[in-house]
């Protein structure tokens, strides 16, 4: 039997406006709804979000997820 191998991409946005664990909540779940998107992690104090896919997202899906939830990528 093979094994499959599996990549994940590994991205860390800056995102403008978080300023709490909500804000955190608020984008990393606008976030996962983009499609290939397996993980997000949000960070309010540093406004870093670290984004695992399984190929390289759209800036512009990015972009337009975090506005959804109400704040701006850097």
């Amino acid at each position: 039997m093979s094994a499959e191998t599996k990549t994940e991409l590994t991205t860390v946005y800056q995102v403008k406006g978080m300023t709490c664990g909500h804000c955190e909540g608020a984008v990393s779940s606008e976030i996962s709804e983009i499609p290939g998107v397996s993980s997000v992690t949000a960070a309010a104090k540093t406004g870093e979000v670290t984004v695992v896919s399984d190929t390289a997202l759209d800036r512009e899906a990015v972009a337009a997820a975090v506005d959804e939830a109400g704040y701006e990528l850097v």
